[in-house]
């Protein structure tokens, strides 16, 4: 799977981060997200499809690679 995230749609909420910390953060600069791997292993899926679904702004989108 691939994660992508929208920077100009991104709010800083960080929904993302409360999801899934081993695959989002939020720069403390811009207040946007960072991808910390854009191909989190299966064992993420879960966690991933969670924060992408809890995204306010729909920043996130899960595509298969």
């Amino acid at each position: 799977m691939k994660v992508e995230a929208d920077l100009a749609a991104c709010q800083g909420y960080v929904c993302c981060v409360m999801a899934a910390p081993e695959v989002f953060d939020v720069d403390d600069d811009t207040a946007k997200v960072v991808l910390l791997t854009a191909s989190p292993g299966e064992e993420l899926r879960a966690k991933v499809e969670d924060a992408v679904r809890s995204c306010p702004s729909r920043a996130l989108k899960l595509a298969e690679e």
